[in-house]
């Protein structure tokens, strides 16, 4: 994980609005759910910052409760799932979460070759019913990009050198690297140490 520095919720919620608006017309648009989880998580943890992650950060994603876009087998279970143990258990039981889920996998199918957009997401876990029975420790938790996130990594987009941007709400400090260490911010850059 490399941090770029803080930004505020206005900037965060007008990059989310630019790239997902709430009234896009696409089956089963769950966008205006993740608005009010942004704002849910602007108002639990009020700060947030701009990060830059790797195909190893993506895949330690935190992923919370999740019902498959109403089908009928629950892709990731009350107690979560990283976006890599979702991704192992997608390709798994392909031909099974095809068949009972249609729109999350098609929405999946969507993202599989679409660029790169920014995904949102916390430190912690929010209050809310679908994190609900979720780890409390701190690390990074999904607040919206699921499906883009589960497409790229299907799809192996994210090549060990390149970075995905992220939106991220909560206290950065137990995550950032230790000070000296080899993933240390150098303080001429502003970026990793090579």
């Amino acid at each position: 994980m490399h941090i770029i520095g803080p930004i505020t919720f206005d900037e965060v919620r007008a990059r989310f609005h630019r790239d997902h608006p709430v009234g896009r017309a696409h089956e089963v648009n769950t966008n205006e759910d993740a608005d009010s989880a942004l704002r849910l998580a602007d108002a639990t943890f009020g700060t947030w910052s701009t990060i830059r992650l790797s195909r190893a950060d993506v895949r330690s994603v935190l992923l919370p409760w999740h019902l498959s876009c109403g089908g009928g087998r629950e892709l990731v279970p009350r107690t979560g799932l990283t976006v890599g143990q979702a991704a192992d258990l997608l390709r798994a039981h392909e031909a099974e979460f095809t068949a009972a889920n249609p729109v999350c996998t098609g929405k999946i199918a969507l993202f599989r070759d679409s660029a790169f957009s920014s995904i949102y997401l916390t430190t912690r876990p929010i209050p809310h019913d679908h994190y609900a029975d979720l780890p409390t420790d701190d690390g990074l938790v999904h607040l919206d990009g699921l499906h883009r996130l589960l497409a790229w990594e299907l799809a192996e987009r994210l090549s060990p050198s390149e970075e995905l941007t992220a939106y991220i709400a909560g206290d950065l400090t137990p995550l950032a690297p230790a000070a000296g260490g080899a993933d240390a911010p150098n303080a001429t850059t502003g970026g990793l140490r090579p």
